[in-house]
């Protein structure tokens, strides 16, 4: 506390959730958010925290990352691995999410890595690789129970996010198309691109849908969902690279996505678990 004093802010208040004695929750007023949150961030590194520049709302508008967010995998580098070629794209994905890569470039490069593979490699590894991170479906269900808009937006593909997005239970889904003839991947994307700038404006063309003073929450891990992570009213990083974690206002490193349920304080008997 003193510390958060010593950066200019006024402590007004701490105590524990009523909805969950194990989260801490502090009033401060006339503090920089950013500062506050290094200073949290340097004496409570493997904590799970949400600091937000107005009082805690639930979310109008929930929108997420897919893969290492709503999945615990990369589609494709798992789809790569039924063309023995994952080590190689992987290390392309990493890059690409460390924001060290163009990544409209290297999503084209890795695609056309892919050509000739068949098509229902797609459908295999759906079945065979791809799980829900631990407790995404009863993240995206409560909120949706609390009144929630729910988009699942990927730089992955909709051959995927279809049926992922229907499972967890989000409302859309926005992602990129892959190209098939004649039975097998042609190694190219149909159309532009879902990028970083996408991410973002799908956010805000949902919360403005909503009307001003809509709140908005913004889940993802990469360099490319830092756009929508600075755009969203609260911006969490979950699991995330460092640039994505660094301009997040939340993070959590140690919960699983149930972990944000309880920084808004639903109570556990409110959550929606399938």
């Amino acid at each position: 506390m003193e510390e958060i004093e010593d950066s200019g802010a006024e402590v007004l208040g701490a105590g524990m959730l009523d909805s969950n004695p194990d989260v801490l929750e502090l009033e401060i007023d006339d503090g920089d958010a950013a500062i506050v949150r290094r200073i949290l961030d340097a004496h409570f590194a493997d904590a799970d925290l949400l600091v937000a520049e107005a009082p805690i709302a639930l979310p109008q508008v929930f929108v997420s990352d897919m893969d290492s967010t709503m999945i615990g995998q990369e589609c494709i580098d798992e789809l790569a691995d039924f063309a023995g070629l994952k080590a190689h794209i992987a290390a392309i994905t990493e890059r690409a999410m460390q924001g060290e890569l163009d990544f409209a470039q290297a999503l084209h490069e890795r695609v056309a890595l892919l050509a000739g593979l068949p098509e229902s490699a797609i459908a295999a590894c759906l079945d065979e690789r791809i799980r829900p991170m631990e407790g995404a479906v009863t993240l995206v269900r409560t909120l949706k129970a609390h009144g929630a808009q729910c988009v699942l937006v990927t730089g992955g593909f909709h051959a995927f996010a279809d049926t992922i997005g229907a499972s967890l239970g989000f409302d859309r889904v926005v992602g990129n198309r892959l190209e098939v003839a004649d039975g097998a991947l042609t190694g190219k994307v149909l159309g532009d691109i879902v990028d970083s700038t996408v991410k973002r404006t799908v956010l805000e063309t949902a919360v403005a849908a909503h009307g001003a003073g809509a709140v908005s929450l913004a889940t993802g891990d990469g360099a490319n969902d830092i756009p929508m992570i600075r755009a969203a009213t609260h911006g969490i990083a979950f699991r995330a690279k460092p640039k994505a974690r660094e301009a997040a206002d939340g993070r959590i490193d140690r919960g699983d996505l149930t972990a944000i349920l309880e920084l808004y304080g639903i109570a556990r008997d409110a959550w929606v678990t399938g």
